[in-house]
C-alpha cells in the first residue's frame, strides 16, 4: 500500500492536479488498485456545474492515467530517470456521474508492452458500479531527454 507521501515520490503532479490519494494494491508489470476521494472542496466543482456538481470525465480519465503511471514507475528499474506521458485514449465510456462524497476505486492492468509504449485497460468504480472504463496508451521517456526539450 502507498500513501500520499509515497505517491508524491513517483508522480510529478501536485495540487490541484494530483488525483490519486492512495494505492491499495500493486503488482509490478501487471496491475494496480488506487483510490481518489472526491470532496465538495475540489476546485472544478465551482464551474462543473454550479447547480449539479459532477466531476468532469476528463479528470476521471486523468486519475486513471495517474494510477497507471504509478504502476509503470513501479515496474521499471531506475524510475527516477524516466517520465511517463499519457499518449492515447481508446474506447473510453462513462457510465455514471461522480459527485462530491464519492470515492473512486481505480483498477488498471497492463495489457501489453511494446518497447517504450505501455497499453493499459482501466476501470473507475464508485460503490462497486463502473463510472468509467477504457484503454490508454502511455509512453515511457528518459527524463533528461524530455526536460531537455523545454
Amino acid at each position: 500500500m502507498l500513501n500520499i507521501e509515497n505517491i508524491l515520490r513517483f508522480l510529478p503532479h501536485r495540487y490541484p492536479f494530483l488525483l490519486v490519494d492512495r494505492v491499495l494494491e500493486i503488482e509490478k508489470e501487471k496491475s494496480i488498485v488506487a483510490l481518489k476521494n472526491v470532496t465538495y472542496n475540489e476546485e472544478f466543482f465551482q464551474g462543473h456545474f454550479p447547480d449539479i456538481r459532477i466531476m468532469p470525465g476528463v479528470l476521471i480519465v486523468e486519475a486513471m492515467a495517474q494510477a497507471g503511471g504509478i504502476l509503470l514507475f513501479h515496474s521499471i528499474p531506475d524510475p527516477e530517470k524516466k517520465f511517463v506521458l499519457f499518449s492515447k485514449i481508446e474506447d473510453m465510456k462513462f457510465r455514471r456521474p461522480v459527485v462530491p462524497g464519492d470515492q473512486i476505486r481505480i483498477e488498471a492492468q497492463v495489457i501489453k508492452n511494446k518497447k517504450r509504449f505501455y497499453y493499459l485497460h482501466a476501470k473507475a468504480f464508485v460503490e462497486g458500479e463502473i463510472a468509467a472504463e477504457g484503454n490508454m496508451i502511455a509512453s515511457m521517456l528518459d527524463r533528461e531527454e524530455f526536460y531537455g526539450r523545454f
